[in-house]
């Protein structure tokens, strides 16, 4: 998990375009807060609805949930793969363009 979490830090420093293109969420949606029924709020591009505080995107999803120790390689939602996290990202990263692809190597 802290990997993950330097890595994020890296990409929303220097890179805060890639940033906001990994674990988007739609509709407002953001991550953490208080925990859901589903554990939405753990689920890289998901989030909640309800009380999420971290943005919808990889920045959020950093700070509201890998930095809590939560959500790494997955949501832990019952449905959900056990390394649903680390997949979404890793599809995230893979449709970023060749520059950028090159930019976070």
């Amino acid at each position: 998990g802290k990997d993950i979490v330097q890595f994020a830090k890296a990409v929303e420093i220097s890179h805060s375009e890639i940033d906001k293109k990994v674990c988007v969420t739609s509709g407002g949606k953001k991550y953490g807060g208080s925990t859901s029924n589903d554990g939405t709020e753990k689920q890289c591009g998901v989030g909640t609805s309800n009380s999420g505080v971290g943005d919808g995107q990889l920045k959020g999803f950093r700070a509201a949930v890998l930095e809590l120790g939560k959500g790494w390689p997955g949501s832990g939602k019952a449905s959900a793969d056990h390394d649903d996290n680390a997949k979404k990202v890793s599809s995230d990263l893979v449709a970023l363009n060749s520059d950028e692809k090159t930019i976070v190597a």
